[in-house]
């Protein structure tokens, strides 16, 4: 049955003003001043314990039905959790290693210790599950040297918490010998909670977020109050819904990553919304958990990477029920990680309609870890692929003008929700500010229309994935590699792009997972697939090539991969993104047989 809800102002109108300078660069910033804002996230928590103690905060699945945390428990609850942490002597010089996933629990402990100026410090659960991926893990305690270690289930991580021995370990099941629980944390102490609160500010650290180490080790940014507090009052100068009704989220992204460590997590306590900890992923495995999780429980936004939506935007297409409980109260879809495809699009928009009788608006922005996350949001509805929108109010950007382009910018920001610096890093955080105290963020923008500032900015990929041909021409790798992913669906789950030195742009394909049962496995790292295979990849390849505008944007040579990208050998991030220098170099030989033209395996056009 459709349902009209009542049409609200949901999202800002774009007005951007802009400063075009001397040496060529310029400078964008909202002309929407930024909202007054609270000093630190306990502010938050306080609020909605007082006004709506009965309200969800946290839930998560327990048995066939929900353990559900309201907000007047949560405060009480992370109150005995910080007394009890003061009292075992942890303060801002001795953080907390957080080594397993989403939890009431993580998320609780987190509140406790950020309300009395305890740095948290949560990694990919990955590092402790995966043996191989360890060394990661034991890099990231030597950099921060945390007193205590929380993981949830501790039968589970007991392999990983056994490499802690020294160290305070909690857990909240299945505790070892000598280890502490979280209800023992819930016990508290006679520690002065108040008093302790009363010498964190808001430019206290109080999480270290560590990169993905695409290019090198694991970076920690430090991430404070401010930072948090800010960017969540710059989403509701964008996002005007948020203010009308608190939000509801059935949510899997990890806490570990920005988006839904800090993004998500901070967006629910801050407009008194609910946090459904959704325990399935968009893999094949975990996806059947997920499918459950909302239809039993839905949200007022959903968040998302692009390959989640699509998954559900399938399995939407033959189950009813999950597209009805989806769409029924759902303000917004925001994508981020990558460009959502337009057949997903169009899709997701066309069954929001047939469901409540009205189209749910699509958004994006722009944003990384160092930046709390979001610096640019889109705010007015796009037709075109790559856009991410305006400034959001409070932030400042410089667009450096790139040799030998007319519109191709390096990104720069500026603004009160921007890390000041990386933890024990002085010199790494020196070489990430220029002069002007602007983050040289490494990503490249275009102005949608370099006339009109309010059309917003295009994401024109990394400057560092970049790479020039033999002849001299640059090959902007990343929109390459969204585009290659489209036109070689449903071939790939992944390319890396090459050609860095020779003539011609190539590919190395991750195979979708399917995909090998139709050929056969080779033993020195390249596949060597049927000839059913063969001839669908070379018509892909020669149809992405006519309609490419010049050799950067032409690929003409491809091989599959038979080995998948490895976390433990650092060829995938913890965050699932591919590194694609580490992938390139340890597989320097299946690289060189891409380009010997007498290869069988290779598909050339």
């Amino acid at each position: 049955m459709k349902t009209k809800t009542k049409t609200i102002e949901a999202f800002a109108r774009n007005h951007v003003l802009r400063e075009d300078r001397d040496d060529g660069s310029i400078l964008l910033r909202s002309g929407h001043a930024l909202s007054d804002h609270v000093d630190t996230t306990d502010q938050w928590l306080k609020r909605w314990a007082a006004e709506r103690p009965g309200a969800t905060f946290l839930a998560e699945r327990n048995g066939d039905g929900w353990y559900e945390l309201p907000y007047g428990e949560a405060l009480e609850q992370a109150r005995a959790i910080a007394a009890a942490l003061l009292e075992r002597g942890l303060g801002p010089d001795t953080p907390i290693l957080i080594i397993s996933g989403n939890s009431v629990a993580h998320g609780i402990l987190s509140m406790a210790a950020h309300w009395v100026g305890i740095p948290t410090v949560p990694v990919a659960e990955q590092y402790a599950l995966i043996p191989d991926a360890r060394g990661t893990l034991r890099y990231v305690a030597d950099l921060i040297r945390p007193r205590m270690i929380f993981a949830e289930d501790g039968a589970q991580y007991a392999d990983a918490l056994a490499e802690f021995a020294r160290h305070d370990i909690v857990v909240t099941c299945n505790p070892a010998p000598g280890q502490g629980t979280m209800a023992d944390l819930l016990k508290g102490g006679g520690a002065d909670v108040e008093a302790a609160a009363e010498k964190v500010g808001p430019d206290s650290v109080v999480k270290i977020l560590m990169t993905s180490g695409s290019t090198s080790n694991p970076k920690g940014v430090m991430t404070t109050h401010r930072m948090m507090c800010v960017n969540q009052t710059m989403y509701a100068d964008s996002l005007l819904f948020l203010k009308h009704r608190p939000p509801r989220i059935v949510d899997w992204l990890p806490w570990n990553h920005v988006f839904g460590g800090s993004a998500n997590f901070n967006q629910m306590l801050a407009f008194g919304g609910s946090l459904y900890i959704d325990s399935g992923k968009p893999t094949p495995a975990l996806f059947p958990k997920t499918v459950e999780n909302n239809i039993q429980r839905n949200g007022t936004i959903a968040y998302n990477v692009p390959v989640g939506f699509k998954l559900l935007r399938d399995e939407m297409k033959v189950n009813r029920a999950l597209k009805e409980s989806y769409f029924a109260d759902l303000d917004m879809i925001f994508y981020a990680g990558a460009s959502l495809p337009r057949d997903v699009w169009k899709d997701l928009v066309d069954m929001s309609e047939e469901v409540r009788g009205q189209r749910v608006r699509l958004t994006t922005s722009w944003g990384m870890t160092e930046t709390a996350p979001a610096c640019i949001i889109l705010q007015e509805e796009t037709q075109e692929a790559g856009v991410v929108g305006v400034p959001m109010p409070g932030t400042k950007l410089k667009l450096m003008p790139e040799e030998g382009s007319d519109n191709r910018f390096e990104l720069r920001v500026k603004g009160p929700n921007i890390t000041p610096g990386y933890f024990r890093d002085p010199d790494r955080t020196a070489e990430a500010f220029d002069t002007e105290g602007f983050f040289a963020t490494g990503d490249a923008m275009r102005l949608v229309d370099p006339s009109d500032a309010n059309r917003g900015l295009r994401f024109d990929g990394r400057i560092t994935e970049d790479f020039k041909l033999m002849s001299g021409v640059w090959v902007r790798a990343g929109n390459l590699r969204l585009d290659m992913l489209v036109a070689l669906a449903p071939l790939a789950a992944d390319v890396v792009l090459t050609g860095e030195g020779q003539t011609e742009v190539g590919i190395l394909i991750v195979p979708a997972p399917n995909l090998m049962a139709m050929g056969r496995l080779t033993a020195d790292g390249a596949a060597a697939v049927g000839a059913e295979v063969q001839e669908e990849l070379r018509a892909k390849l020669a149809h992405a090539a006519k309609h490419a505008h010049g050799a950067s944007n032409r690929v003409t040579r491809a091989l599959f991969l038979s080995e998948p990208p490895s976390i433990a050998d650092g060829e995938i991030t913890a965050k699932g993104n591919l590194n694609f220098r580490k992938l390139l170099m340890r597989r320097q030989s299946v690289l060189e047989r891409l380009y010997d033209d007498d290869d069988p395996a290779v598909i050339r056009i």
